[in-house]
């Protein structure tokens, strides 16, 4: 679990970046953003199973 959080607020800072270098709407922002999302829905499954 601890990896997992490494690796949502890792790909967080690299979203925030590239969406600061590169803009919000671009094609590497958006796939940041979705990976993200998948990363905080594997998150929250897991809390979900063990509560």
């Amino acid at each position: 679990m601890n990896n997992l959080l490494k690796n949502i607020e890792t790909v967080r800072n690299q979203m925030i970046y590239v969406g600061m270098s590169s803009g919000f709407t671009s094609e590497e922002t958006i796939k940041l953003s979705k990976k993200l999302d998948n990363l905080i829905n594997l998150q929250m499954k897991y809390r979900n199973m063990s509560a």
